[in-house]
């Protein structure tokens, strides 16, 4: 799976400017799907840092990294750094669930997210940073 965050022709800017350019830059569903998900994450930790990292990478932290999100050509992948420690009751992840420490949510083109449970899996991430 190619990972078009290398494609990205955004050098300069604050992390937030250069995510709002990531997300024009694909103008697609996926576009579509990375600022949906980067309003939820907002909403559910209103003092969340937005970073990009790894020549272009999208990244959410609060006393560490809570997730990336990374756009390939048919998946919007959000990885929890700390995934494997946190309770998911929805069922949200769905990828790399064979690892001791990272979880991952791929979101395909048409699927509906369920905001309610990724923002009480955003704030059990920010928790378990915080402690």
């Amino acid at each position: 799976m190619k990972n078009d965050s290398s494609r990205s022709t955004h050098t300069g800017g604050t992390p937030s400017e250069l995510i709002d350019g990531r997300i024009a830059e694909l103008g697609d569903w996926r576009g579509e799907t990375l600022a949906q998900v980067r309003r939820v994450i907002k909403q559910a930790d209103p003092e969340v840092v937005e970073d990009w990292k790894w020549r272009g990478v999208p990244v959410w932290s609060h006393a560490g990294i809570i997730c990336t999100g990374e756009t390939y050509k048919k998946v919007v992948k959000l990885t929890f750094a700390k995934g494997a420690s946190l309770d998911d009751p929805s069922g949200l992840f769905n990828s790399s669930l064979e690892g001791n420490t990272r979880r991952a949510i791929d979101i395909h083109e048409a699927e509906e997210i369920d905001e309610k449970a990724l923002k009480a899996l955003i704030r059990a991430a920010v928790a378990l940073n915080q402690s």
